[in-house]
């Protein structure tokens, strides 16, 4: 009577397990998302590319060489210490900065899912082998 119900009990603890990860679930990285965080997604995969750096680096050593043609013409643009363009770098940093850390931080969002993920399955690994370690001691108890 006692080994029925302790499989019963086991069988039954197993179950709880299958429908508490079958609530869980497999995390869906591949859903909705507003225009908001895709435009943020887009930009922190496009500022973080080579092509941006090199773009840019391009652009600031144009405007550097256009300003100074420009000064030594006797015309004022930007003056030597370019404050327009601290303008522009300083705005630009002002926008980007936090649109990548929403970017991050649903990054961050999606590696926790991952990992609680992760976790369920390896409790559910575990007591699975608990189960079976115990089932095999007590086979051999019975021989």
């Amino acid at each position: 009577m006692k080994k029925e119900g302790k499989k019963k009990k086991i069988k039954n603890s197993h179950s709880n397990e299958k429908n508490h990860f079958i609530k869980l679930g497999r995390p869906n990285f591949k859903a909705y998302r507003t225009v908001g965080q895709k435009a943020s997604d887009f930009l922190t995969k496009w500022a973080g590319s080579w092509y941006f750096i090199l773009g840019f680096s391009i652009f600031l050593v144009l405007w550097i060489i256009l300003n100074t043609s420009w000064i030594i013409l006797g015309k004022k643009w930007d003056p030597k210490p370019f404050i327009l363009l601290n303008l522009i770098l300083s705005c630009l940093a002002a926008i980007q900065a936090p649109i990548i850390l929403m970017s991050q931080n649903r990054q961050s969002q999606k590696d926790r899912l991952k990992l609680e993920y992760d976790y369920a399955i390896n409790r559910k690994a575990e007591k699975e082998i608990r189960e079976i370690k115990n089932m095999l001691i007590n086979g051999k108890k019975k021989k």
